[in-house]
């Protein structure tokens, strides 16, 4: 729904609403952890697209549940259910508003965007409790969006204030979550397969809802359970594309050049024996959303003959070029339809945005606003771009919708929609039409939707 009260419906914006829940609804966290995880008989069983594992109820001691992300709280409880009282402990972090305990699960509130000294705190009880699982145990891992910034432990000689710092010059420089992650595993205690290292003896299954263009699980919250393909030289690297690694904290700076020195031992890579007793499944991804969202506009058969286009991982880049490129598209696929006939398309993955101004959005918005600028004056067309978390930048929306009259409605009103792009202002603007999609957190994160809507007249020549 959107926040406010004064906005206007339209079929064209209701559809795309019912097509953007029906994707989030698709990725439900707790839906996806009770299909992939369950007691089958005398085993309990971990079945998830290309991945089967069991193990005997009579060779298992323990159960431990940990975790990091937005989708957490959902995902701990639909684990505990399904694994019930062989659970003995066991802590996940969450989103602050999610904290809270369950038998003996208990879910600690930690930092996102930016890691914080909950972040750290929560982090330390996860490790405690990985200290506590040995041979026999098995210890089931819940991992989605977000986790990168919820479980995080600075490495020697560098401190969480520094860390934070670090990531929030790469946050304004607009890096990609790749990018991100780079950084992330090499200024890390437990990224980049360091907790698989710190899980053995025991067995670990790792459940991952994906945010990630590529659902790379090495990506996904830094991949505390997967082979690190990258390095410290590449950690530079990316601080040097940015242009940012001579601004962030000297420690850092410091800390990755012994490390691409040799003097720190790297993350672990593909052929460590840490690997050995660890088991990754993807349960959830941005293209079961996609596929969400495709087969409710599939049911709107009173819309007429709909051609829907996927665009998996287009997504990406620049927020405003992006969805310039999507218009384009979009109106391209209208012009080659029959007359009468309608094209939805759907675009997944995660955009960024370089903030050059002093405005308030996020990415999804600022790919509203871009489009809405696009499109004015189109008739028949329309765009809904939201993240599938519910919260879009530092704002209480998911995103926004436009159409071909969003521009107009806004001159109406005095707005002009390039001095918002460019001030990178896009809540406001959309807050004054009654166009942010406002959802609230949704418990799950697999990243971002674009979801177009066009029809060609039946009048068309």
């Amino acid at each position: 729904m959107t926040g406010n009260p004064a906005a206007m419906s339209t079929p064209e914006k209701d559809r795309l609403m019912r097509s953007f829940r029906a994707a989030v609804e698709s990725v439900d966290p707790a839906r996806l952890v009770a299909s992939a995880l369950r007691v089958e008989g005398d085993a309990v069983v971990l079945d998830a697209p290309g991945v089967r594992a069991a193990i005997p109820l009579s060779s298992l001691w323990k159960i431990y549940l940990v975790g990091a992300g937005k989708a957490g709280r959902a995902m701990g409880e639909a684990a505990l259910a399904a694994l019930g009282k062989r659970v003995a402990d066991g802590v996940i972090a969450v989103p602050r508003g999610a904290e809270g305990s369950s038998g003996p699960l208990r879910f600690t509130a930690a930092g996102h965007p930016i890691p914080d000294i909950f972040s750290l705190s929560a982090t330390r009880e996860i490790l405690s409790v990985l200290e506590s699982a040995g041979k026999g145990d098995l210890v089931v891992a819940l991992v989605s969006g977000g986790g990168s910034a919820m479980l995080s432990a600075p490495a020697e000689g560098i401190t969480m204030e520094e860390k934070a710092e670090t990531f929030r010059l790469l946050l304004r420089a607009g890096a990609d979550i790749a990018s991100f992650n780079t950084v992330r595993k090499h200024l890390s205690e437990v990224k980049g397969g360091l907790l698989a290292r710190a899980v053995q003896p025991a067995t670990a299954w790792a459940l991952l809802l994906s945010d990630v263009p590529g659902d790379d699980p090495s990506v996904i919250a830094s991949g505390p359970f997967s082979p690190d393909p990258t390095t410290y030289a590449d950690a530079i690297g990316v601080l040097e594309r940015y242009g940012i690694f001579y601004a962030v904290p000297s420690p850092v700076r410091r800390h990755l050049a012994e490390g691409a020195d040799g003097a720190l031992p790297d993350t672990p890579k593909p052929d460590d024996p840490a690997f050995l007793g660890t088991t990754s499944a993807l349960i959830g991804t941005n293209r079961t959303a996609m596929d969400g969202a495709a087969l409710r506009i599939a049911r709107e058969q009173e819309a007429g003959p709909i051609a829907i286009v996927l665009l998996p991982g287009f997504l990406q880049g620049e927020a405003r070029e992006c969805a310039r490129s999507f218009c384009a598209r979009l109106r391209k696929a209208a012009m080659a339809l029959s007359p009468g006939h309608t094209v939805a398309m759907i675009a997944g993955g995660e955009t960024t945005v370089n903030v050059r101004g002093g405005g308030k959005g996020g990415r999804s918005q600022e790919f509203a606003l871009a489009a809405a600028v696009e499109l004015a004056g189109e008739e028949a067309m329309a765009v809904l771009a939201a993240g599938t978390d519910g919260v879009d930048g530092p704002t209480d929306a998911a995103g926004a919708y436009a159409d071909g009259t969003t521009v107009a409605r806004a001159s109406s009103l005095g707005l002009d929609p390039g001095a918002h792009l460019e001030n990178n202002d896009a809540y406001p603007f959309f807050e004054a039409l009654g166009d942010l999609v406002v959802t609230g957190p949704t418990g799950t994160n697999v990243a971002d939707l674009a979801i177009g809507w066009a029809r060609k007249s039946s009048t068309a020549g």
